[in-house]
């Protein structure tokens, strides 16, 4: 049976919407900057493996892999070069990291964009890991984030205690006078003329 539409079916802010997971995606992730990339493709000038990874890429051959390290040698197929970016391409999920030379503070300015900055909020080790991982790969990562999360003062601060607390319970009713006492004591009052400024309260 057809039904002709009424102004309520036709209504805009009833229509069914579909979600666009491109959109979801780009707002959810965050690439790294064009400032700390340029930074990492100096840093290799510094770092030995890097720079026999870029050698043998420039011209691949079986005697340019020969000449690199042995533990290189057996990995090699797992990286590539885009864009002077080295890329590291992990066994479980094949997805392209750029690979971080081995500079202090390059790892230590990448930690604190996943983990400090005011959009990361903090993230504990696993999830600290995580989100770096999907970008970024350098030797002992894991490692290197667990130290650094560690020593968060932030988090050391507001990081929950690792037992239970016991829950509240209503203090016993009480059918006589004087089956509990409690005392305490008062200071820094206005001092009498003895000059004494605390006093002691009996509670029955």
């Amino acid at each position: 049976m057809n039904v002709v539409a009424d102004a309520l079916s036709r209504r805009p802010d009833y229509a069914v919407h579909k979600a666009d997971a491109n959109a979801i995606g780009v707002a959810r992730t965050s690439a790294p900057s064009s400032a700390l990339l340029d930074d990492v493709r100096s840093a290799y000038d510094n770092d030995a493996d890097a720079k026999q990874l870029l050698d043998y890429f420039a011209a691949p051959s079986d005697k340019s892999r020969q000449k690199l390290a042995k533990h290189l040698r057996a990995r090699v197929h797992r990286y590539r070069v885009h864009n002077g970016l080295l890329l590291y391409s992990a066994v479980d999920d094949n997805a392209d990291r750029i690979v971080v030379p081995d500079d202090h503070e390059l790892k230590f300015r990448i930690t604190y964009e996943y983990h400090d900055a005011p959009t990361s909020g903090h993230p504990g080790r696993e999830k600290t890991y995580l989100l770096i991982t999907r970008d970024f790969y350098w030797s002992r990562q894991y490692k290197w984030i667990r130290k650094y999360v560690r020593a968060c003062e932030v988090c050391q601060r507001v990081k929950p205690a690792p037992y239970s607390q016991a829950p509240l319970q209503s203090l016993p009713t009480l059918s006589e006078c004087w089956q509990s006492i409690s005392m305490g004591f008062v200071f820094g009052l206005p001092p009498d003329n003895k000059r004494r400024t605390g006093i002691v309260v009996f509670v029955d």
